[in-house]
């Protein structure tokens, strides 16, 4: 936007174009996946059968392993005394029926399945109406917001010194921008190299596996626990209860484990390292708040507020504490 007005483009425009430029290859990139992700969605419940069969044909071979056939002893009269001849007769005790432990496990992996696609599906329009309005809100931001703050620093008498207030949010803007092109590049980076090692092996929908694990990689280390459980589910659908079946989690995990351990510190250097416990007990709070949207918008707002302490001066206990030794 500071770059288009030096060249007297109207704020509308300008955002417009923004906004355009930011939504284009989302879009594109959602119309490729929307068949292979909408044939997974619709074929759930059938996964969720085939791995609960596959997992009691498991629990059946090892219960005709470990059980042997019982030998029921002979049954011995029991010796009668003289007071047993006016008490009452003894009844044997009634056995009931045992329940069929494996169809009900069954049955119930089964309506998990179908639970999960309803509620994706249910779930589906309050995100995109949340897309949507995100985008409004963007748009009005980057048209309106300048001017708002700078009438808010300039009339506001909360604000003592105006002068530091700018200095503080062009930081935050400036270091804030860095961080998110920065991850953006490393995890489309993990994104392709994941999708590129799945096509070369054959794994199906391998596209798709990318945008997911480069998605939930925005997410520090929760992201890349649920893309391993992911793929290793996508790994027994297509290969069954075999050893290639965690071959997709496998190499998700070794490429994860670069990318986390060895390219991201190098390239984010120590500045903008954090804590990993305050991490996981930051996402717990703003994913309790806002839901999705709070665990993606965490560690952003966890930069800002370090940003901020730093500048102020002041606690430098917990400015120690959320960087990372």
């Amino acid at each position: 936007m500071a770059f288009a007005k030096k060249f007297l483009v109207p704020p509308t425009i300008s955002a417009a174009v923004l906004i355009a430029i930011l939504v284009a290859p989302f879009t594109f990139l959602a119309l490729e996946l929307a068949e292979p992700a909408e044939r997974w969605m619709q074929s759930l419940p059938k996964i969720a059968t085939e791995i609960s069969e596959e997992i009691e044909e498991i629990s059946n071979h090892i219960d005709g392993y470990t059980t042997e056939p019982l030998i029921e002893p002979e049954p011995v009269e029991k010796e009668r005394s003289f007071f047993s001849w006016f008490s009452e007769d003894e009844k044997p005790p009634e056995t009931e029926p045992q329940a069929d432990k494996s169809n009900s496990v069954t049955d119930k992996i089964k309506q998990n399945g179908i639970d999960m696609g309803l509620t994706l599906f249910s779930s589906a329009p309050l995100v995109l109406a949340q897309i949507l309005a995100c985008f409004v809100l963007i748009f009005f931001l980057l048209v309106f917001g300048p001017s708002l703050f700078h009438v808010f620093i300039r009339d506001f008498p909360i604000v003592t010194n105006k002068r530091r207030a700018l200095v503080l949010v062009d930081q935050i803007q400036h270091e804030l921008s860095s961080y998110i092109v920065t991850i953006s590049i490393i995890n489309t980076c993990l994104g392709l190299a994941t999708g590129g090692v799945f096509i070369y092996i054959g794994i199906e929908d391998a596209l798709l596996w990318g945008a997911l694990v480069a998605l939930m990689n925005f997410v520090p280390y929760l992201g890349g626990i649920a893309s391993s459980l992911v793929l290793l589910v996508v790994g027994l659908v297509q290969f069954g209860l075999t050893s290639s079946a965690f071959l997709p989690a496998g190499i998700f995990l070794v490429l994860n484990i670069v990318e986390s351990q060895l390219i991201t510190p190098a390239v984010l250097g120590r500045s903008m390292q954090l804590n990993p416990l305050i991490i996981i007990i930051w996402i717990a709070i703003t994913g309790w708040l806002w839901g999705v949207i709070g665990v993606l918008l965490a560690v952003p707002i966890l930069m800002c507020v370090k940003i901020v302490l730093e500048n102020l001066g002041v606690f430098d206990h917990w400015i120690r504490l959320i960087e990372s030794k």
